[in-house]
């Protein structure tokens, strides 16, 4: 990300030339007056510094290089099939290949970034014409009422167009669930007050840009030099965590021709430990279920030599205190045999007073990263960026249903953003 500052006479000056250098998606971060130093100071303007943020091509993290392709990294043909509720399943390409991987993914973005104005700018025009019949249809022939109205409507002609425009976008991220504080924090951010006229295109895009901000990046899974990169997921229980394993799983066998290992811990649930057996079957990749941290240990370094080593974990209470000191412990044993990385799963359709006690309980646990599941339950994504700014944690996947290995993407900021300003109607149009 560029983050510089620009001096200027005027605030428009200042952002006319950082728009000039960095381009017009420059994001407003600051505005202060800045007063010169020095003997000449009497002599000289006060000058205006705007701070501009820009997100740069290389912020984006790219997956894992596919090069290089072991003997036994498994029948990728075989695995292209995998059994789901009893039926073949098939996978299509890479599941969690970036989407701003092409130009045309990202024109796409800017052609829904279009379409999200025109919903909102004719909400707004639908929303301004109710209002004004509903005070047009309030007269009375009362000149005392009259003259109340009339002042009414006074104090409400005070109230700008863009003002209220800022109101809907308010009203459409509470519809979506985003916390009342976190929606607070972003429209005052994009304060308009002292500004008259200004475009509700740059308002709109002003929210949208500062929302992605918000967001972020996450580095999802990295590779490990010489050594396997161990991956252990963890999450209550029934947020679907064996399955988003085999989705992953499926497509660094498949599409990044790597060998990958898949232990479980899950000895509470046979029907888990058949799943993720039935998957590794499929795949052709070893399996093994540990009982302890000792097997832990012996299970990561009998797949020395791979790539990944992938650990689903038992799902839990949160509130299961025993539990919770287990999974402690088997981290701990998985950090110090190699090189490692956390995910803690979570439903999108769990209530957000929930999740905050969830996430606070599994930080006592590790670090991680966040994966979001059953956003095909679920109409509204608030809290995806109420999650991301209360842990201040990256979302680096999200899944939309059950099919193995697709139905799982990279996190898209810009996708999740477009839908959260989007009413519920307009979304599944």
């Amino acid at each position: 990300m560029i983050i510089k500052k620009f001096l200027g006479k005027t605030e428009e000056e200042a952002v006319e030339a950082a728009k000039k250098e960095l381009g017009s998606c420059v994001v407003i971060m600051n505005v202060k007056t800045v007063k010169p130093k020095g003997m000449k100071a009497l002599f000289r303007p006060k000058m205006i510094e705007v701070t501009v943020a820009l997100e740069e091509e290389s912020d984006v993290k790219r997956p894992p290089s596919r090069e290089g392709i072991p003997a036994s990294a498994g029948n990728p043909a075989a695995a292209r099939t995998v059994l789901q509720g009893g039926r073949p399943v098939s996978g299509g390409g890479s599941a969690l290949r970036p989407a701003e991987d092409s130009m045309e993914e990202r024109a796409s973005i800017e052609r829904k970034l279009d379409n999200l104005q025109n919903l909102l700018v004719s909400r707004f025009q639908q929303s301004e014409l109710e209002r004004r019949e509903q005070l047009a249809g309030e007269e009375d022939g009362s000149d005392s009422e009259e003259c109340a109205e009339a002042e009414d409507m006074e104090e409400k002609e005070e109230i700008t167009e863009q003002q209220r425009f800022m109101k809907l976008l308010y009203n459409t991220m509470l519809e979506s669930e985003v916390d009342e504080k976190y929606a607070n924090q972003i429209v005052d951010e994009v304060d308009v007050s002292g500004q008259s006229n200004l475009p509700f295109d740059y308002i709109l895009g002003n929210i949208y840009q500062k929302m992605i901000l918000k967001f972020g990046r996450a580095d999802g899974i990295t590779a490990a030099e010489g050594h396997p990169k161990i991956v252990v997921f963890m999450g209550p229980t029934g947020v679907g965590k064996t399955t988003t394993i085999a989705k992953i799983a499926s497509d660094y066998v498949v599409e990044e021709k790597k060998r990958v290992a898949l232990l479980t811990a899950d000895t509470y649930r046979i029907a888990a430990v058949d799943q993720l057996r039935t998957y590794a079957n499929i795949l052709e990749v070893p399996f093994r279920v540990i009982y302890s941290e000792e097997e832990a240990r012996e299970a990561i370094h009998e797949f020395e030599g791979y790539d990944y080593i992938f650990v689903d974990t038992a799902g839990h209470s949160h509130q299961n205190e025993e539990q919770l000191n287990h999974m402690k412990r088997l981290v701990e044993v998985v950090r110090e045999a190699g090189e490692s990385q956390v995910f803690l799963v979570l439903s999108a359709t769990t209530k957000y007073r929930d999740l905050t006690r969830i996430v606070s309980r599994y930080s006592q646990i590790a670090d991680y990263q966040l994966i979001f599941t059953k956003l095909d339950e679920t109409d509204v994504l608030g809290n995806l960026l109420n999650l991301k700014l209360y842990t201040d944690t990256p979302i680096a996947f999200v899944t939309y249903g059950q099919n193995v290995p697709s139905d799982i993407e990279q996190f898209n900021p810009q996708k999740a953003v477009k839908q959260i300003l989007s009413k519920k109607q307009e979304r599944n149009a």
